[in-house]
Parts: structure tokens; C-alpha cells; sequence
């Protein structure tokens, strides 16, 4: 199982938000590079890029990230905000995946043209939920789609990689929702990521009991509630 840390960025700062809420955040770092660099040696798999300010329709933190990406070697993975073509072949240019939410639900024809340019393994859909229901725009407006129904949606489109957040769990510390994560993992020949509410190493554990493919590290990491070095000793 992968172990991603999470860099959130808003306004060129590494932040973490409650719930998704922009007004109930922490700031944890002004220098994400640094940050990046210390997650790569302490043997993460992979860094999960968020642009929040983009995500929000409020400024990009794009040249923080492209900068970010040439100053370490493990793959990165660049969320938020990636809601047209130019901006996506942009991220692609120097990131080795993006992942799509918003876009991936009200653009299908942009998703196609993407999938057969890029490949699937280099596009996550981002399937965020708030207790099974699709969320999207930043987690303000409900898609009215199940969150099985819609893996199974992007499936039968190409795609295998996907990216699940249940948005009450997120920043909370409250475990991660096992639930709709055993459902979704139960798909054959899918990748999933769990995202949201990991406290301590037994919420990874039981995250990796479920077959997935890697877990999101943010508040409980930033907090030395848990490291990557322990969680990489039983992915």
C-alpha cells in the first residue's frame, strides 16, 4: 500500500482545513519545499499536491507546485481546481498524475479527451462524498449520484484509479470511513485511495486490511500523531 502525505497549499502556505471549511484552517508551514523534501526522505511513495486557493476559484499556487515538483523524485499528484484542458496538459507537463473531481462529473467530453491523450493510470477521479452522495465544487454542491454507482460510471468509461474522501471525516481525526471504503474496494481491477480521518497507525492498518491501494497522510502526520517511517513499516 502507498503512503501519500498530503501538501495542502493555500496562498503559498502548508495548510490543513476542518471538513473542507476554508475558514477553519491551520497553518503548518510557509515553506511546502521543505516540507515536500522532508515527507521524500522519510520514505513516502508519493506527495498528494492540493491547490485549495484554485480549488476555490480564489488564485493558484501553480508555480509553487511546478517549482516543487523539479525539487524531489517520487511522484506527484496534483489535486484541485483542474477544471479545464489547458491547465490539466499544464500539470501534466511536470506532475506524474492529477486527480479530478469537479470536472470529471460536468465535463465528460474534456474527461475523454484526456483519458485518450494521458492514459488512465496518470488520471484519479476524485469521487468525494458526504455519507455515500457525491460532492463536487469544492464539496458545496451534491452530484445526487451514489458513490458506487459513480465508481462503476468511470469504470465502464477506462478509468481505474480513484481517489475516496468522505468529506465529514476529513481533518477531523476521527478514523477513517471503512464503510464505503470496503465497498468500493470490493470493484475488481480498480486502485483506491482512502482519504480522510486517519488518527493513528491502527486506521492505516485497518485501510490496508481493506485492499487498498494507499492511504492519504494529512492533519495526523502534521500533528506527529503518526510517521511515515511507522506507517511504512506495515504498508
Amino acid at each position: 500500500m502507498k503512503i501519500i502525505p498530503a501538501i495542502d497549499l493555500m496562498e503559498g502556505k502548508v495548510v490543513r482545513l476542518y471538513k473542507g471549511d476554508p475558514t477553519k484552517k491551520t497553518i503548518y508551514s510557509e515553506n511546502p519545499i521543505d516540507i515536500a523534501k522532508k515527507w521524500e526522505k522519510a520514505g513516502a511513495d508519493m506527495i498528494h499536491l492540493v491547490d485549495l486557493d484554485a480549488t476555490l476559484g480564489r488564485g493558484s499556487n501553480m508555480n509553487i507546485i511546478k517549482n516543487l515538483a523539479s525539487q524531489v523524485s517520487i511522484p506527484i499528484q496534483v489535486a484541485g481546481g483542474l477544471r479545464d484542458e489547458s491547465t490539466i496538459s499544464k500539470v501534466l507537463s511536470f506532475a506524474s498524475r492529477i486527480v479530478l473531481g469537479t470536472l470529471a462529473f460536468k465535463e465528460k467530453e474534456i474527461l475523454k479527451k484526456i483519458l485518450d491523450s494521458y492514459g488512465k493510470k496518470r488520471i484519479v477521479i476524485s469521487v468525494d462524498h458526504v455519507d455515500g452522495n457525491i460532492v463536487i465544487e469544492g464539496w458545496q454542491k451534491s452530484t445526487g449520484k451514489n458513490l458506487i454507482e459513480g465508481i462503476k460510471d468511470f469504470i465502464k468509461m477506462g478509468f481505474s484509479e480513484f481517489l475516496i474522501t468522505n468529506v465529514n471525516k476529513d481533518g477531523t481525526l476521527q478514523g477513517p470511513d471503512l464503510e464505503f471504503l470496503h465497498k468500493a474496494c470490493k470493484i475488481t481491477n480498480i486502485n483506491v485511495i482512502s482519504s480522510g480521518g486517519i488518527s493513528n497507525i491502527d486506521d492505516i492498518i485497518k485501510v490496508k486490511q481493506n485492499n487498498a491501494y494507499g492511504v492519504i497522510l494529512g492533519k495526523a502526520l502534521y500533528e506527529n500523531l503518526i510517521s511515515i517511517e511507522e506507517a511504512k513499516k506495515i504498508s
